[in-house]
C-alpha cells in the first residue's frame, strides 16, 4: 500500500511537470528544438556511418578470399612505410614461396596502366598479367565468365575483360565483345620522350559483374592477359605482388606463413591478410563514428545550455508558485523532482522526435548519394571509376544507436536541468511568497 502511494506521488509530480510544459508551449518547443537537432545529427550520422561501414566491408570481402595472403615489396603496410628501395619481387619468386609449409598456390601478378582502344575512343585501364588457371582456382567465386570462357591454355594475344570495361556505361552500349580485337598501348620512359609499345589482343572472355574493390582479387574495371605475355610485352621479370592461397584460413596458418615469408625475404616484403585488413578498416570506421558522435554531441551541449537558461527563467517566473507549494507542505525533493521531470520530458520528447527525424534525414542523404554517385554528377572520372564508386549505402539504425541517442538526450537534459531544479528546491517559501 505504501509503495502504491509513493508511485502515485511520483506520477502526480510528473503530471504537474507535464502541465508546466504545456502551459509554455512555444518556449518548450524552442527548448526541445535544440535537443531534436542534436539527436537528429547523432542518428543520421551514425546510421549512415554504420551502413557505410557494412557496405564497404562487404565490398572488400567480395574482392578477397579469406585464405589468401598478398606479398608486396617493401616493409610496413602493403609496402608503405620503409624497406629497401632496390628490392623487388620476381615472377619466379613463386617457386620459393611454393615450398613454404601451408602454401597451396603462389601466383605472381604484373600490373600496369595501359591505353586500350576498340571501335570507341581510347581508355586508360589497369592490365593484370596472371596465370589464368591459378587465378581461377584462387578466386573461383568471382573470376567467372559471363560471355565466352576462361582459357586455361591461352594464346599470347588472349585478353579477358572485366564487366565494367566491356560495358562501362552500364546501359548495354558495349566497349567490346567476345571475338573483338583491342589495341593495347603502353608508354614507358621519360615523359618528354616516351617509348610506346602496342599489340593487338583478341577478347576471349567477358567476366561476370563482381562489384566491390579489386585489391589483389578480380575487379570489374581491369583487363587480364597471360603472365607470359605481360613479361614479354613489358620486358620485365618484376612482379607487383604475389598472391598466396593457403591450405586453410586458420589464423595459426596465416601467422605461420606470414612469419616464414618475412623471414625468407629478411623483412623486405609486406605480407597482408584479408582478415587483418578488414580489422583495420573496422577500426578506422569506429574512429570515424566516434568523431561524428563528438560533432553531434557539441550540438547537444549547446541545447543543454539553452535548457539551463530557459529553466532558470522558468524558476524566476514561478517563484511565487513554488513558495505557495512549499507553504502547503511540498518538500524540497518534490520541487526538485518537478523541475527535473520537466527536463526529462523535454529530453524524452526531443529524443523521440530527433530519432524519427534523423532516420528520415539519413534515408534522404542515402538516396541523394546513390543518385549523385550513380549518375556521375560530380564529374572528373571516367565511367569505369564511376561504376566502382557507385555504392548503395543503406542507413542502419541499430539498437545501440537508439539507446545512445536516448541516453544522450536524457542525460544532457537532466544534467543541465539539475542546477535550476536545485535552485528552485532551495527557495525559502516566505521569501518566495514575497517575490514579485
Amino acid at each position: 500500500m505504501r509503495e502504491g502511494l509513493i508511485k502515485m506521488k511520483i506520477l502526480d509530480v510528473f503530471k504537474y511537470a507535464w502541465g508546466g510544459i504545456r502551459v509554455r508551449k512555444l518556449r518548450t518547443f524552442l527548448t526541445t528544438l535544440g535537443v531534436i537537432i542534436g539527436i537528429t545529427g547523432i542518428v543520421a550520422l551514425l546510421s549512415l556511418g554504420e551502413g557505410f561501414r557494412i557496405e564497404m566491408t562487404g565490398q572488400f570481402e567480395q574482392g578477397f578470399s579469406l585464405n589468401t595472403l598478398t606479398v608486396t615489396p617493401g616493409g610496413g603496410f602493403m609496402g608503405f612505410g620503409g624497406g629497401d628501395d632496390e628490392f623487388y619481387l620476381l615472377v619466379n619468386d613463386t617457386e620459393r614461396i611454393d615450398e613454404v609449409e601451408g602454401v597451396n598456390i603462389a601466383l605472381a601478378i604484373i600490373s600496369k596502366q595501359v591505353s586500350i582502344s576498340s571501335n570507341n575512343s581510347p581508355r586508360t585501364v589497369s592490365v593484370v598479367g596472371v596465370n589464368f588457371t591459378q587465378y581461377s582456382e584462387i578466386y573461383g567465386s568471382t573470376f567467372l565468365a559471363e560471355n565466352g570462357s576462361i582459357p586455361f591454355s591461352p594464346a599470347n594475344d588472349t585478353i579477358i575483360l572485366g564487366a565494367g570495361i566491356a560495358d562501362p556505361w552500364n546501359n548495354g552500349t558495349l566497349f567490346a565483345s567476345v571475338g573483338d580485337e583491342i589495341n593495347i598501348t603502353w608508354a614507358t620512359g621519360p615523359i618528354s620522350n616516351p617509348i610506346t609499345k602496342s599489340y593487338i589482343a583478341n577478347v576471349s572472355t567477358i567476366l561476370k559483374e563482381i562489384g566491390g574493390f579489386g585489391i589483389g582479387g578480380p575487379s570489374d574495371n581491369q583487363i587480364y592477359i597471360p603472365i607470359t605475355t605481360a613479361q614479354e610485352f613489358f620486358d620485365s621479370e618484376q612482379c607487383d605482388q604475389i598472391i598466396i592461397q593457403l591450405i586453410d584460413s586458420n589464423q595459426k596458418t596465416i601467422d605461420s606463413v606470414t612469419s616464414e615469408i618475412e623471414e625468407l625475404y629478411d623483412d623486405k616484403v609486406s605480407v597482408m591478410s584479408p582478415t587483418a585488413l578488414l580489422s583495420t578498416i573496422s577500426g578506422m570506421f569506429s574512429i570515424i563514428e566516434l568523431f561524428l558522435l563528438a560533432i553531434s554531441g557539441i550540438a547537444l551541449l549547446v541545447a543543454g545550455i539553452g535548457i539551463m537558461n530557459i529553466m532558470i527563467v522558468s524558476v524566476l517566473e514561478r517563484t511565487r508558485e513554488i513558495g505557495i507549494l512549499k507553504s502547503l507542505g511540498m518538500k524540497d525533493r518534490n520541487v526538485l523532482t518537478i523541475f527535473l521531470g520537466e527536463a526529462s520530458l523535454i529530453g524524452l520528447l526531443g529524443g523521440v522526435l530527433g530519432i524519427a527525424l534523423g532516420w528520415g534525414v539519413s534515408n534522404v542523404i542515402s538516396l541523394f548519394l546513390s543518385v549523385f554517385m550513380g549518375s556521375g554528377i560530380g564529374g572528373g572520372f571516367d565511367m569505369g571509376q564511376q561504376q566502382a564508386m557507385a555504392l548503395s549505402i543503406t542507413p542502419i539504425l541499430t539498437p545501440t544507436i537508439l539507446l545512445l541517442a536516448f541516453a544522450f538526450s536524457l542525460v544532457v537534459c537532466i544534467l543541465f536541468g539539475l542546477y535550476p531544479a536545485r535552485r528552485a528546491s532551495k527557495l525559502n517559501p516566505v521569501e518566495a511568497l514575497r517575490y514579485e
